[in-house]
């Protein structure tokens, strides 16, 4: 739940902000179910497209959003495998 200097966005509020946006769900939360806002595999495609764009980084799997489906679950995964601060 590391914060970004430079854009001073946790990757918690990245990854709730991304899933509303693909799921088209404004209530979702840090908590929400990606299956249960549904989610399916074009959304979790969406999902990892936009998380690797707004990182800089393309090695990102889809399968993490399957095997972590919530934001706060998510974000955990990112940044300890992918150094997000």
């Amino acid at each position: 739940m590391t914060q970004n200097s430079a854009t001073a966005v946790s990757t918690i509020d990245l990854l709730v902000d991304i899933f509303r946006d693909v799921l088209g769900y404004p209530g979702l939360t840090a908590d929400t179910d990606f299956y249960e806002a549904g989610g399916d595999s074009l959304a979790a495609f969406q999902v990892t497209g936009r998380l690797q764009e707004t990182l800089g980084c393309d090695d990102i799997p889809v399968s993490l959003v399957f095997a972590y489906p919530t934001p706060r679950d998510l974000a955990e995964v990112v940044d300890a495998d992918f150094g997000r601060d």
